[in-house]
This record gives structure tokens, C-alpha cells and sequence, in this order.
């Protein structure tokens, strides 16, 4: 049975992986050339296998391209499946050429996430063009003044009427709750920093809670175990 929900990590750090792996239902990881330099000087090949290592076969790596021009895009793509293989997808930015190119590597086989999505159009044509997963960029819409739940809203319906396995997988956010909106708004799938994850969880009244039942059962029972 498919997941209802993906959630993914958005990070190259290991520690943070590592960490994350053993908390969530973790579905995949995404990466960009951005979120590799936070990492510093990397080998960058090294790093994703390392990842790969530590979540396992089964959830799948999200890796961007670099090129912009359509032959670069190919090449990038084909030098990626190379190096990585496995459950990988290949993260395309959905522009002139990197629509081309979405077009030419599905022919080829490759599993694409159509990424930089900003408005509807451009994810209504990665969908035509085939694409498995459609990325928009909620908070950086966000900031250029545009709607992020209408964009999903209208790319969760367009799937549903083609019938497509295609996903939305909502990405860019600043806090918990654009991650839940994507989510109540068609997201199929969200990736988000382990930071965003770990403010999920920092809401006192968890604490709270928690403590209290242990003091209660502490009190009534006189040990702190069942």
C-alpha cells in the first residue's frame, strides 16, 4: 500500500541524517547545490553514498542537476545515475531547457523531480512532460507575493483528473505550519529541513504533558517504569 504522507529530509548533513533516519517514517532525501555547501568542502558523490549508507536502499535521493542548458542537463543526469544508481531521482528545474530535458530523460528511463516550480504552469507542464514528482517552492513563493496553496491546490487537481502517479512533493518552508498546509492542501510528499522537523516537536505543552504522566505514575506506583 503508497503512503498517504512522504516526508523527507532536506539536508546533506550526516549527523543530522542520522538522527532524523531513526525518528521519521522517512521516505527520502533531498539535496541541491545549496544545501551541499552548507556542508562545506565535500566530496560530493562521497557524501550522497554515505547517505545511501545510513537511510538504506528503499527511500529514495533526490539530486540536482547543475547545468541549465539542455545538453548539460542530459549529461548531468547521465554522470548522476552513474556515480549513484539506485532509488534515485534526478532534480530538474523546470525552465525552457530543463522542461526539453525532463522530456528526453523520461524517454531514457530516469526518475525526475521537476523542482524550482513558482507557479502553475510550470508544474501543469512538468506533469505533461511526465515528471514523478513536482517540487513547488512554498515560502519562496511566499515571498515573491504568490499563493503556495493555490499552486498545489491546482496541481493536486490536475493529477487527479489525468489519473497520474505523479506526487507533489512540497518543499522550501520556513516553519511547521506551511509544512502542514501543503500537506491539508494535496502535498503528497514534503521535504523540509531537520530544523523544521525538530520545531515540530518543540512546543512545551509536549514536554509538559509527558513530564506530568511520569510524575503521576511516579507518585501512585513509586517507580518511574511500568
Amino acid at each position: 500500500m503508497e503512503k498517504l504522507m512522504e516526508f523527507m529530509i532536506d539536508s546533506l548533513n550526516i549527523a543530522e541524517i542520522k538522527k532524523w533516519a531513526q525518528i521519521l517514517p522517512l521516505a527520502g532525501i533531498t539535496s541541491n547545490p545549496t544545501i551541499a555547501k552548507k556542508e562545506g568542502v565535500i566530496d560530493f558523490f562521497a557524501q550522497v553514498k554515505t547517505v545511501r549508507q545510513i537511510i538504506g536502499p528503499t527511500p529514495s535521493i533526490h539530486v540536482q542537476v547543475v547545468a541549465s542548458d539542455y545538453e548539460g542537463i542530459i549529461a548531468d543526469a547521465h554522470k548522476l545515475k552513474e556515480q549513484l544508481g539506485g532509488n534515485l531521482y534526478i532534480k530538474v528545474p523546470v525552465t525552457t531547457e530543463g522542461l526539453k530535458a525532463i522530456k528526453q530523460l523520461k524517454q531514457e528511463g530516469f526518475q525526475i523531480t521537476a523542482t524550482a516550480i513558482y507557479t502553475s504552469l510550470q508544474g501543469l507542464l512538468a506533469l505533461e512532460a511526465g515528471a514523478d514528482y513536482l517540487a513547488p517552492y512554498h515560502n519562496r513563493m511566499e515571498n515573491l507575493n504568490t499563493n503556495p496553496l493555490e499552486v498545489i491546490d491546482q496541481l493536486a487537481l490536475a493529477i487527479e483528473r489525468k489519473h497520474s502517479q505523479a506526487k507533489i512533493l512540497a518543499a522550501s518552508f520556513k516553519n511547521v505550519g506551511q509544512v502542514t498546509s501543503a500537506l491539508a492542501h494535496g502535498a503528497q510528499a514534503v521535504t523540509a529541513s531537520p530544523a523544521i522537523y525538530e520545531a515540530g516537536f518543540a512546543n512545551p505543552a509536549i514536554a509538559k504533558a509527558v513530564a506530568d504522566f511520569a510524575n503521576d505514575w511516579q507518585a501512585t506506583q513509586g517507580r518511574n517504569r511500568i
